[in-house]
């Protein structure tokens, strides 16, 4: 069977672990690493889409990055409880037209005894910005180190 420690139960320490290697993840934008973190059976609900399986994930997610370019990502644990995480998120992209976007959710994770998310159930508003208003300026990729985090910079 497949492993992603950190593995439940969580504390604070191993559920904001889990969420920054979930960031890093999404950071890559690499549909077929991503699919990885969730069971086979997983069941989502992405704003108003509903989708089950690793498949439609890595399809949703390719779907997605060709039209959220330049994407960056920051996530925040909430709150966890057992094999519980809710997280919250703020992700800056741009439209093929240029404009820049800030988008900002919830996200409630469920997850196996091998660490496999089994349930994402996330809320997401976008908020059109200024190429000015941008806050995530790192190079593609994951967050550096010393980037601050959500708290750190307001949001």
């Amino acid at each position: 069977m497949n492993s992603r420690p950190p593995l439940p139960p969580f504390d604070a320490t191993n559920a904001a672990q889990k969420a920054r290697l979930a960031e890093d993840a999404w950071n890559s934008r690499d549909p077929g690493k991503v699919a990885l973190a969730y069971s086979e059976d997983s069941r989502w609900r992405n704003r108003a889409e509903f989708l089950q399986g690793r498949e439609a994930i890595a399809a949703f997610l390719t779907r997605k990055w060709q039209r959220e370019l330049d994407y960056r990502l920051i996530k925040e644990v909430w709150s966890f409880h057992g094999n519980r995480i809710a997280a919250r998120f703020a992700y800056e992209w741009h439209d093929a037209g240029g404009q820049w976007f800030r988008s900002h959710g919830n996200e409630q994770w469920e997850f196996d005894r091998n660490g496999l998310m089994t349930r994402r159930l996330a809320s997401i508003n976008d908020q059109p910005i200024h190429p000015e208003q941008r806050l995530f300026h790192w190079p593609l990729g994951p967050r550096p180190a010393d980037h601050p985090g959500l708290s750190e910079l307001g949001l």
